[in-house]
């Protein structure tokens, strides 16, 4: 009977003790707070006592958090897109304290998402569908990013990344996007084209130029001197073929020559 009265007291008092103390993990801050006032510096990691009666401890996550949102954005054509879009952001471990007097156990809804959605609508406003969709997202990305950063990083939250998911068009919309990206493609392709038959054009130009000059340089050096000259080494290369021939010519002029084969 005894043993079981001190096995009972000893639970009893072990769950007392449980009771009186917080494990705060990696990756958490734990706020102390005594009879609604907020006591101390933030703990870190550990174990931390505390009289369950008039306290508590609560905990602040301080690792980097993903909020995925699906969104409709409006555009600057005065459209409006579905979009999936993440934030990733994060407390400061030393601002832990004042994001939670300031915000409450809810300060990721609070301050975080409220800011996240209106900016993000604000920056897409700037940017037509086409560019949403295709062209300029990392430019979105960016601009919300920054715009965000000075709005709650003050407040002791870091802002780690926006990522533009996705961007739900109708059908259509896609279809007359693709169609334009394609034109301009095809428009570059034909420029290309064109340059490369202009330097064609010209690399002709300077070979029928470079003939030219070769034929007046040739032309200017053919003397009647030279010419006579020609006339006698080819009448002598006639003369010393085996086959008989009929050579007529005026003496100045180019010969016309028959063989006549024996």
């Amino acid at each position: 009977m005894k043993t079981k009265i001190v096995t009972s007291i000893a639970l009893i008092c072990l769950s007392l003790l449980f009771q009186q103390c917080a494990i705060i993990r990696p990756g958490e801050i734990g706020i102390k707070q005594t009879l609604g006032k907020i006591k101390g510096k933030p703990i870190v990691q550990g174990v931390k006592w505390y009289n369950p009666f008039s306290s508590r401890i609560v905990r602040i996550n301080v690792r980097t958090v993903e909020c995925f949102n699906t969104l409709p954005l409006p555009t600057k054509e005065g459209l409006s897109v579905n979009t999936e879009i993440s934030l990733l952001y994060h407390v400061k471990p030393e601002s832990a304290n004042d994001v939670y007097l300031k915000f409450g156990p809810n300060y990721q809804e609070v301050m975080v998402l409220s800011n996240f959605r209106a900016t993000a609508r604000e920056i897409s406003a700037r940017f037509f569908a086409k560019e949403l969709y295709a062209t300029e997202r990392d430019k979105v990305e960016k601009a919300i990013a920054d715009e965000l950063k000075a709005d709650i990083e003050q407040y002791g939250f870091v802002v780690d990344a926006v990522l533009l998911k996705d961007i739900i068009l109708p059908p259509q919309m896609v279809q007359a996007i693709q169609d334009k990206v394609n034109a301009e493609q095809a428009s570059l392709k034909m420029e290309f084209v064109i340059d490369q038959q202009k330097k064609e054009a010209e690399r002709k130009i300077i070979e029928a130029q470079g003939i030219k000059t070769a034929q007046d340089i040739i032309n200017s050096s053919l003397t009647d001197k030279l010419l006579q000259y020609n006339h006698i080494e080819m009448l002598k290369s006639i003369s010393n073929s085996p086959n008989a021939k009929i050579i007529m010519t005026d003496g100045k002029g180019p010969v016309l020559t028959s063989d006549i084969k024996n």
